[in-house]
């Protein structure tokens, strides 16, 4: 492939060498560069890709796509690539590496999104269980539909771990270059919002976009400098997709959907009956009737050990929608998923006992444990997610509601502060314990939680060995109780000092109850 047929749909400036020579792949970690390569500049937060051309050049690049340029050159006004000192290699300027390398990656691939028809959700919680809801009416109807989200991403013929909700621009076209080859015809895709800030589904149309809430996360240092910019991250999927699914119940729908050229479709809830619902989006005006897609009716349910919830749905489809995972947020989530596979026509005896069907790894995952007590492992690791999870327990009416959680290393300490205090307020006991420290103390991130629970009266104890808080957990249980883990979910892995320990909660719950 010849470099000027990648740079296509990109402005650019050639500043030295020739656009007209062939090249061997697109690599944007410099550690992977062979010979023929074109290497991509990625600046990113903790570190800046044009550090390391010298070693691009040295494993053999033969061209480089920059975009910020080093003191001389901003002296001389000159682009940065004027400097590269070695000869025969193409030094390529554009305004954004990011933007670049996301339809370069495309071009590389061949386009393998056009071949797909892809469905992207966004919102701030239920992105993985809305995801796997979509895909298994997908697979019920009989469709090939391939996955890339926060616990795996699945190819059609095999399934990899991954360690952002959407990967880099290059592994996304990668992967659906795969899914295409393996014979499927649609993904289901987690769409971050660092991915629509960092332009890493650039390029890429969406059959269906779906936003399904948006709550005050990821603002801080390395993610978003404020809400509005959150807002206006998550709004970027609405501009390339062709129909939107929208939670009616979140206040910021209309905002989301401002301006955008799409087909729009509503779903949410009848609000006689449902606790804790926010005020309606001025988008819907509260009016029920305009919804495409509602819900009504809420039973919650306990079989086979199973917590559940079901409810009536009404609108472009009826009949009775039943989960076999807790809590009226995932009734907001099933509502979701059955838009979207009613709007690309899966036949509507498919949808409902499809996502019924859904168990979610680490999603208010039920584990084994005494007959005396219930234990859920969830990945409720804000404020919002902690309190909707324990407040969504609370309904089942257990003797105590229990819950250990610890807060990540190296983010928001406002996080752990507002996480301590919906903890003291809506848990009876709480163990505070770690997560996932990387580069801090665990002592430190431990002490900040407990200044959130401390503007409360709720009981707490300080663990911080993660496997001695569940076993304290359950050696301090008593019958009726409900003890949600919570943080981690379906991790099996724990970060410390830059290192990753194997640790998963729901093996740590089965060492204990065998004990």
């Amino acid at each position: 492939m010849k470099l000027s047929q990648l740079l296509r749909q990109v402005t650019y400036q050639v500043v030295k060498g020739t656009k007209d020579r062939e090249i061997q792949g697109l690599k944007c970690d410099s550690r992977l560069v062979e010979k023929g390569d074109v290497f991509v500049c990625i600046k990113g937060y903790e570190t800046d890709g044009h550090r390391f051309l010298t070693e691009a050049l040295k494993r053999g690049a033969a061209a480089v796509i920059v975009q910020e340029s080093c003191p001389k050159c901003r002296e001389q006004k000159r682009c940065f690539g004027c400097f590269v000192p070695a000869k025969g290699v193409t030094v390529v300027s554009v305004s954004d590496t990011r933007y670049a390398l996301a339809v370069m990656a495309a071009a590389y691939y061949g386009y393998p999104a056009r071949e797909l028809q892809i469905i992207g959700i966004t919102g701030t919680k239920g992105k993985t269980t809305t995801a796997y809801m979509v895909r298994e009416g997908l697979l019920a109807a009989g469709r090939q539909a391939g996955l890339i989200g926060t616990v795996e991403i699945d190819t059609g013929k095999r399934v990899l771990g991954c360690s952002n909700t959407t990967p880099e621009s290059l592994q996304i076209q990668e992967y659906l270059r795969e899914m295409v080859d393996n014979g499927c015809d649609s993904v289901v895709m987690e769409v971050s919002s660092q991915a629509l800030k960092l332009h890493r589904t650039a390029g890429i149309f969406f059959k269906v976009g779906v936003f399904t809430n948006l709550g005050r996360d990821h603002i801080g240092p390395g993610e978003h400098a404020d809400m509005e910019e959150y807002l206006q991250c998550k709004r970027r999927l609405f501009f390339q997709c062709e129909i939107a699914v929208g939670n009616a119940d979140d206040p910021c729908l209309a905002r989301i959907w401002r301006g955008a050229p799409c087909r729009k479709v509503t779903y949410g809830t009848v609000q006689n009956g449902w606790k804790n619902q926010s005020q309606r989006s001025g988008f819907i005006q509260s009016d029920a009737r305009r919804l495409n897609y509602r819900a009504w009716d809420l039973k919650y349910t306990d079989m086979e050990n199973i917590l559940g919830v079901a409810c009536r749905v009404a609108g472009c489809i009826m009949g009775e929608l039943k989960l076999g995972m807790p809590g009226v947020f995932n009734i907001s989530n099933g509502l979701a998923a059955t838009a979207v596979l009613k709007v690309l026509e899966i036949p509507e005896a498919r949808i409902f006992p499809a996502i019924e069907k859904v168990r979610v790894p680490g999603r208010m995952e039920a584990v084994p444990a005494p007959v005396d007590c219930r234990i859920l492992v969830d990945y409720a690791h804000n404020a919002m997610s902690l309190k909707q999870s324990l407040q969504t327990l609370r309904d089942y009416h257990p003797a105590r509601l229990v819950v250990i959680f610890g807060c990540g290393g190296n983010r928001s300490k406002e996080r752990r502060f507002t996480m301590g205090e919906v903890a003291g307020r809506y848990a009876d006991f709480t163990i505070i314990t770690t997560d996932n420290p990387r580069f801090e103390r665990p002592e430190a991130i431990m002490m900040d939680i407990e200044c959130g629970i401390k503007r409360t009266n709720g009981g707490y104890v300080m663990i911080e060995d993660r496997p001695e808080a569940i076993r304290y957990a359950l050696r301090m249980r008593e019958p009726g109780d409900i003890i949600l883990i919570a943080g981690k979910g379906h991790e099996t892995y724990q970060e410390i000092q830059g290192i990753r320990y194997s640790m998963d909660d729901r093996e740590l719950v089965r060492r204990c109850t065998q004990i």
